[in-house]
C-alpha cells in the first residue's frame, strides 16, 4: 500500500469521528435548556437497546444496590444513559462557547473551599461523575492546575478534550505513560492536582477494598501521594442540574488524619466517601464503566 492511500484510509476512517464534532459544534448554540431535551431523549432511546454497555450498567447497580428494587434500578440505567448522553453533548459548550458563558452553565458553589489550609498543596479528588469535565474546565478558569489524562485511541477526541482542558490556562497535563513524577513535581509546586483515581485500572498498585460491599481493585495513590508532598485531599464534586440550570461545582471539607499508618484503610475511607456522593444522585455516576471486571483470585467477573 502507497502511503497516500494509508492517509486516505486514516481520513475516511475519521469521518465518522469529524461529522460528530460538526454535530456537537451546531448543537453548542442552542440553549442549553434545549441541548438537555436532546440528551435526555438520545440517551432514553440508547437505554432501550440490549448491548455490552447496558448489561454493564445493569450489572454495577445491580452489585452496588442489590437492596433497590428492580423497578429502581432500572429507572436508574435509564437515568443513567440520559445523563451521561447530556453530558456528551453539553461538551460542545465546554470546546467552543465563551469563558462568559461556561462561567453562567458551570458556578462553584464555595470557591473559597478550593485550596482548603491554604498553606500545604492540594490533591482535588475529583470521582467520575458526568460533570468531571465540566468542573475541571471551570477550575481551569481560576487555577493553574495539574492532572493526568490517557490519550484518546481516536485522534480526534484526543485532540478535542485536550482542546477543552486548556482553552482558559496551560495547565500541567500528564499523560499517563510519564509515570508518577511529574504529578509529584506539580504538587511540590504547589499547584493543585485534579485527580481522579475511582476506575478500575488492574491489578498494579491497586489494592481490593469494599465498593459498595464488593471488592473492587482500587488505586492506592492517593494515600501515597498525600503522604510523599504533605499534600491535603479536598474532595470535587460537580453534579448536573435539570434541564438548562447548568452544573454547580462544590468542594468538601480537606480530610484529618490523610493518609493514615493503614493503606487500605486509607483507600476504603476513599471509596466509601465516593459511595456516600454516589447516592445522592446514582444515574450521575460513570456506571458505563467496569468497576469490577479485576477480581481477587479464582473470582469469575460479574459481567460476562
Amino acid at each position: 500500500m502507497k502511503p497516500a492511500d494509508s492517509v486516505n484510509l486514516l481520513r475516511l476512517s475519521l469521518l465518522p469521528a469529524w461529522l460528530g464534532v460538526g454535530a456537537l459544534w451546531l448543537l453548542h448554540w442552542l440553549p442549553l435548556s434545549l441541548q438537555a431535551a436532546i440528551g435526555n431523549g438520545l440517551g432514553w432511546l440508547l437505554s432501550l437497546f440490549p448491548g455490552k454497555r447496558r448489561h454493564v450498567v445493569a450489572t454495577n447497580l445491580a452489585l452496588c444496590f442489590p437492596d433497590s428494587s428492580p423497578r429502581v434500578r432500572r429507572r436508574w440505567l435509564r437515568q443513567t444513559f440520559q445523563t451521561s448522553a447530556r453530558a456528551m453533548i453539553e461538551h460542545g459548550v465546554l470546546w467552543w462557547a465563551p469563558e462568559a458563558r461556561l462561567r453562567r452553565l458551570v458556578r462553584i458553589d464555595n470557591p473559597d473551599a478550593a485550596l482548603g489550609d491554604g498553606t500545604r498543596p492540594v490533591i482535588w479528588l475529583a470521582p467520575h461523575f458526568v460533570g468531571l469535565d465540566m468542573g475541571g474546565a471551570r477550575l481551569s478558569m481560576d487555577y493553574k492546575a495539574a492532572s493526568m489524562y490517557a490519550p484518546a485511541r481516536n485522534p480526534v477526541s484526543d485532540r478535542l478534550m485536550l482542546h477543552g482542558r486548556s482553552r482558559f490556562t496551560s495547565p500541567k497535563l500528564i499523560a499517563k505513560h510519564e509515570g508518577i513524577k511529574p504529578v509529584l513535581r506539580a504538587l511540590k509546586d504547589h499547584l493543585p492536582f485534579y485527580y481522579l483515581p475511582d476506575q478500575d485500572q488492574g491489578r498494579n498498585n491497586a489494592v481490593f477494598v469494599p465498593f459498595f460491599g464488593v471488592p473492587a481493585a482500587t488505586l492506592s495513590a492517593l494515600p501515597r501521594l498525600a503522604r510523599l508532598t504533605g499534600a491535603q485531599v479536598v474532595p470535587v464534586i460537580t453534579r448536573q442540574l435539570p434541564g438548562g440550570q447548568g452544573y454547580t461545582v462544590h468542594f468538601y471539607p480537606p480530610w484529618d488524619s490523610f493518609p493514615s499508618t493503614d493503606l487500605e484503610a486509607d483507600v476504603a475511607r476513599m471509596n466509601a466517601f465516593i459511595e456516600d456522593r454516589i447516592r445522592e444522585m446514582p444515574p450521575q455516576y460513570l456506571w458505563l464503566h467496569r468497576r469490577f471486571k479485576t477480581r481477587p483470585t479464582g473470582e469469575a467477573s460479574p459481567y460476562a
